[in-house]
């Protein structure tokens, strides 16, 4: 197959499609997409007709070191099978790198329709052995390489619908269940995957008016994050096994809602793993009880251990059990 190349690196060609045309036409950035979830997610984005940015430092799964190779052999991987994609491989937790990724897909290939935000890596301590380092480095490539990427990408899609351009745009970010039930030895990890969940919900609010939905997802899959985590899945399954733990299996999720067909879904959060995919109700109302004037103490206590009694037992931190 004939291609050609242009000065961003993209390599353009006929793509031969997968199992459908879900996304033909859409621009779809996906950060930390040199490996693991993210690799999977812009493969599939790819096998739907999707033109793919393919963002990745490089680094270790500490967050250490940096190579353009990783992102550049996923471009490759997508181009060779006839799609369409470029390589960043710039750091999305700067301002720089947020900006010069929203450009790389406007520049190369003239639009933005969807952003994955996928980007991480672990520094695991328990509590009292946590540093202020890692604490930071964790915070900053979750929940700051979250954040910048998001608003530089929303800045656009507002200005498109204020020129009389509404977008179909489309955010998916990446949570996990340490961020929902908390993770014994990740109180960074968890603490920054609880923040994306709640800055989801932020810009689902304030960003529908421009027509842009955004979700988050809470995948669990075997990654060089996660291989600890799932050792004993870490084997191939023998011939003709569903391969449960594959991240391959996270990505139709994320393919859909980085999707038109997902219109009028946001604010939500999802769980996938292997073959099941949950909707997480999040924090509702329950019991309550109003006296209707101040409570002592005791009596405060006295009302929330009945309270207590009539609600569903708090489901524990992963590694508590």
């Amino acid at each position: 197959m004939a291609t050609s190349s242009d000065g961003h690196g993209a390599v353009r060609g006929r793509p031969e499609r997968g199992e459908g045309e879900l996304c033909a036409g859409r621009v779809v950035v996906v950060t930390g997409a040199g490996r693991g979830l993210g690799r999977a997610h812009a493969l599939a984005f790819a096998a739907e007709g999707a033109r793919v940015v393919v963002n990745d430092l490089g680094v270790g799964a500490d967050g250490a070191g940096g190579s353009d190779g990783p992102a550049r052999q996923v471009a490759d991987e997508i181009t060779t099978a006839g799609g369409e994609a470029v390589a960043h491989t710039g750091d999305v937790a700067t301002r720089e790198g947020a900006a010069s990724l929203v450009a790389t897909a406007l520049e190369t290939f003239g639009r933005l329709d969807t952003l994955v935000n996928n980007a991480g890596f672990l520094r695991d301590r328990m509590l009292v052995n946590l540093d202020e380092d890692d604490w930071d480095a964790v915070m900053r490539v979750h929940l700051k390489g979250h954040f910048l990427p998001l608003r530089t990408a929303a800045a656009h899609w507002r200005a498109e619908a204020r020129a009389g351009r509404p977008p179909v745009a489309r955010v998916v970010n990446t949570s996990s269940g340490a961020g929902l039930l908390g993770s014994v030895g990740q109180g960074n990890y968890s603490a920054a995957k609880a923040g994306i969940v709640g800055l989801t919900l932020v810009a689902a609010a304030e960003l529908g008016r421009y027509g842009v939905q955004v979700n988050a997802i809470a995948p669990a899959a075997r990654t060089r994050m996660t291989e600890r985590t799932f050792a004993e899945a870490m084997a191939a399954p023998r011939e003709g096994e569903f391969d449960a733990m594959a991240p391959e299996n996270v990505s139709p999720l994320v393919v859909w809602l980085g999707s038109a067909a997902s219109d009028g879904v946001t604010g939500r959060v999802f769980e996938a793993e292997a073959g099941r995919i949950t909707v997480m109700e999040g924090w509702r109302p329950g019991p309550t009880a109003d006296r209707g004037a101040r409570w002592a103490p005791a009596e405060a206590g006295a009302a929330a251990r009945e309270l207590l009694a009539r609600t569903k037992e708090a489901r524990p931190a992963y590694g508590a059990e």
